[in-house]
């Protein structure tokens, strides 16, 4: 049975290793998952994922938001595959096939998570259609799930299954170094 420690994803939205190691000691045993952004992951590279285990972190969400020609996302899957992480995400994008790509690179080893919209471009579109739109391709193309925010679960739930992953962002830090909107 999943206890709530299974649903909790914290994001190192961190800079540098040290800072990412002293929040999965803090919260191995209190968080499900850890997720490793842009930031963190091109600031100290793939080591990182292999640190991250070493200090306690069970599971592991890459969130690199592939976007590119559908070649060169199956490629990187296959790159991803090797660090035995548990997610990555990929954007939606224009059509299903880097989508596609994506889940033939992941070999059935990685989950591959669809990023509907990102909300802090979404100005001028009608977020919801989109959204769906785009959660409906991820599952077509054979998606663990999408990245969406809470207004959208509920729905692509009750449209796609329940156990279609519909994962939404969280609460982030306070900084002073960013937008309080993005």
């Amino acid at each position: 049975m999943k206890t709530a420690k299974d649903f909790i994803i914290f994001p190192l939205d961190v800079p540098t290793a040290e800072d990412a190691k002293q929040y999965v000691k803090l919260l191995k045993d209190a968080v499900g998952m850890f997720k490793v952004g842009l930031e963190l992951f091109v600031r100290e590279g793939p080591g990182i994922i292999h640190n991250l285990k070493k200090w306690g972190a069970e599971r592991i969400f890459l969130d690199l938001k592939l976007h590119d020609i559908p070649a060169t996302v199956e490629r990187t899957m296959r790159q991803i595959v090797k660090l035995e992480v548990d997610f990555t995400t990929v954007h939606c994008g224009e059509n299903i096939l880097g989508l596609q790509a994506a889940v033939n690179g992941s070999l059935d080893k990685v989950g591959v998570l669809g990023v509907t919209i990102l909300t802090s471009v979404s100005a001028g579109f009608n977020t919801a259609s989109l959204v769906m739109r785009r959660a409906h391709d991820a599952k077509e193309a054979g998606c663990a799930g999408v990245i969406c925010s809470g207004n959208e679960t509920s729905i692509i739930k009750r449209d796609l299954g329940r156990n279609f992953l519909a994962v939404t962002p969280g609460i982030r830090f306070a900084n002073n170094n960013l937008p309080a909107d993005d």
